[in-house]
């Protein structure tokens, strides 16, 4: 049996929202309804966790941005996973309880980091952006990904693990402590995070 150390924890952080982006991962039917092509069973708990995040990162005025898995038909992505996310499809769109609001970005992406091949790093840089909040699935896919291309770009990354999903409870754990020990992020509680 494989012991994780334990992670570190915060108790309460107030980020700066002018400074802040919340980055929503994936939150697409193919991931997040039952009915998807690659459901993961733990993300519909997080949907309203996120939406509270969503709440609050508005009112006070941080950006929020989304990724979107988007695929051709043959994407070679379809090699390793069951065909999902397929462009313009039901299964690509975003949840319809947290559909982006006018003036929100999207950022469609063909791999797992959102960082990756998109204008998202250009994006941060004109927001002046600072610190990054990361929730959304799969934890140690997609969220594990694009947390790490952020802290690698020396933005402080904030993942709430009650606002991410994964297929198991190791990849949750793993997860998580890859952000807080290897990209010295900060885990904790969506509802410790604040916004001033």
């Amino acid at each position: 049996m494989i012991e994780l150390p334990e992670t570190p924890r915060f108790r309460a952080l107030e980020l700066k929202a002018a400074e802040t982006a919340l980055v929503v991962v994936d939150m697409q039917n193919d991931f997040a309804h039952p009915q998807g092509a690659l459901f993961v069973p733990d993300a519909p708990a997080t949907v309203p966790v996120i939406a509270q995040l969503l709440e609050r990162a508005r009112a006070a005025g941080a950006r929020v941005v989304y990724t979107q898995d988007w695929h051709s038909p043959d994407d070679p992505e379809f090699a390793i996973w069951p065909a999902h996310a397929v462009a313009e499809s039901w299964g690509a769109a975003i949840l319809a309880e947290l559909t982006p609001r006018s003036g929100e970005t999207v950022i469609k992406k063909a791999r797992y980091d959102g960082f990756y091949g998109t204008p998202l790093e250009h994006l941060l840089h004109l927001w002046r952006v600072k610190s990054v909040v990361v929730c959304g699935t799969v934890a140690n896919i997609c969220v594990l990904h694009t947390a790490g291309s952020a802290a690698l770009r020396w933005y402080q990354v904030v993942v709430p693990e009650d606002a991410v999903s994964a297929l198991t409870p190791f990849d949750l754990a793993a997860s998580l402590r890859q952000v807080s020990f290897l990209y010295q992020g900060q885990v904790g509680m969506a509802a410790d995070l604040s916004f001033s």
